[in-house]
């Protein structure tokens, strides 16, 4: 999963992760609720591992992630970051970044991003059939198809899915995930297959996202 960093609160996270275990929580944002203004997150989320950090912009003020998923969790508690969203909040300039970081040291240099404490959910259980896996795919190729602004060759469409390692006869739950990653037209899309608890309910909300 490819991240691009340019917040300063989250590369104050990704700082803190490098100097760890690399690992950290990742929500979609709860959109219209917030905490002391920023963007509040959605109650269950998944665990990312850092594989690779670069910058991504002569100026060092991007960052460009590549990440793993891990296991899901729900949060139980939310900590609000050390500083309010600003009324004049700019992160995409370096007199912003400036600006953020002036705030955060008046108010003692802490943790600019949400952090939370969190419950661990089990992952789920059972095996992929080769049917399901099958339908799934056909379902996901009508949809890019059907959505594409030019004839798309079958042939292509394996393609891509060989680039993503999904050619398989002995699918799992992690390729299906990663099929409904493909087939999603934004990030919101994702929410309730991350909140799917059975097997059978994962498969019938990637139908739904793939329909």
């Amino acid at each position: 999963m490819p991240l691009r960093i340019f917040e300063p609160r989250y590369k104050q996270l990704v700082d803190d992760c490098m100097l760890g275990d690399g690992q950290f929580g990742v929500c979609l944002a709860d959109q219209g609720n917030t905490v002391d203004g920023w963007e509040a997150p959605h109650m269950v989320g998944t665990v990312a591992k850092i594989t690779k950090c670069t910058d991504a912009s002569p100026d060092g003020m991007q960052l460009q992630l590549e990440t793993i998923g891990r296991n899901p969790f729900c949060i139980t508690r939310m900590i609000p970051p050390s500083i309010a969203r600003p009324p004049d909040y700019d992160p995409h300039s370096i007199q912003g970044h400036h600006a953020v970081s002036r705030i955060n040291e008046e108010a003692g240099s802490g943790k600019m991003y949400l952090q939370a404490e969190v419950e661990m959910l089990q992952e789920i259980d059972g095996s992929v059939s080769l049917i399901q896996w099958e339908n799934l795919v056909e379902l996901w190729k009508r949809k890019i198809i059907a959505g594409a602004p030019q004839p798309v060759e079958p042939h292509a469409l394996d393609h891509v899915l060989e680039q993503y390692y999904l050619l398989t006869e002995t699918p799992t739950t992690d390729y299906v995930y990663s099929l409904a990653a493909l087939g999603a037209s934004s990030p919101q899309e994702l929410q309730p297959i991350l909140e799917s608890k059975t097997l059978e309910e994962l498969v019938q909300n990637v139908e739904v996202l793939l329909e």
